[in-house]
């Protein structure tokens, strides 16, 4: 299996000749955010032949790239995500296939299964109003176990609900200078990393993003998670192989199955 990030919570998965891409967001700017490192990722980057929709916040649920995918494309999103964003009917309408998912449920993709399970994170698309869809991680298992988090904080049951795993894509950080609820930083990464106990993992949601105007504004945030998280999951969790990778840098960790 292999692992490509292309920035924020946007990765490819591959495993066993299947292509899963995570979340995509291919903006150079996103209302008040602009990528700050590196180039929005290439067209091949749209290539897959499922995508893991973690929950409905606009930078991990963007409409206009999910738009850049090919018709028949298998988009896994939270169940009652058309409700709250019609957009998604729209792009249904234009060939995606949309499939709604609740923790506990499995899809099968070209034989490998992906099974939806829990986070800990605000599930609604816009700061105010009901929460109308659960936020989400994804376990593909093909030749590996594959967890993708999502957007989570730390939670007591996070090992248990996601079982066994082989490789695991951890959020790290952010896109501004504060952190808020259900989220991990470095640490809390780090000690869901030392619970998941995972043979290689990837930092992720980092070094991307951040609110024009504030670059000055605790700056650290935006660059040092990356490495932070790879100190703090040498102290807690020292057996597991930690990639910090680049913007389109992939790996292909090593897993015994």
């Amino acid at each position: 299996m292999e692992v490509t990030w292309w920035g924020h919570a946007t990765c490819t998965v591959e495993d066993s000749g299947v292509r899963f891409l995570t979340d995509p967001l291919f903006a150079r700017r996103l209302a008040h955010l602009r990528r700050r490192r590196g180039a929005p990722p290439p067209p091949e980057a749209a290539v897959a032949e499922a995508v893991l929709v973690s929950h409905l916040h606009s930078d991990h649920l963007h409409l206009p790239s999910l738009a850049r995918l090919a018709p028949g494309t298998l988009v896994l999103v939270p169940r009652g995500a058309p409700d709250a964003v019609p957009g998604l009917r729209r792009l249904a309408a234009r060939g995606l296939r949309l499939t709604e998912v609740a923790a506990g449920d499995e899809v099968s993709v070209e034989g490998v299964t992906v099974r939806a399970v829990p986070a800990l994170h605000d599930g609604r698309r816009l700061p105010f109003g009901p929460h109308r869809s659960p936020a989400l991680g994804y376990v593909v298992e093909g030749g590996a176990r594959t967890y993708f988090a999502g957007d989570t904080g730390l939670f007591a049951e996070m090992a248990e609900e996601v079982g066994p795993v082989d490789v695991a894509l951890l959020p790290v950080g952010g896109w501004g200078p504060y952190l808020g609820q259900g989220h991990l930083d470095a640490a809390r990464a780090a000690e869901a990393l030392a619970a998941l106990s995972p043979a290689a993992a990837v930092p992720v949601h980092y070094g991307t993003y951040w609110p024009i105007g504030l670059d000055g504004v605790r700056p650290h945030e935006f660059h040092a998670p990356g490495d932070e998280f790879v100190r703090q999951a040498a102290r807690l969790a020292p057996k597991v192989a930690v990639h910090r990778l680049g913007h389109g840098e992939r790996v292909r960790p090593e897993v015994a199955r």
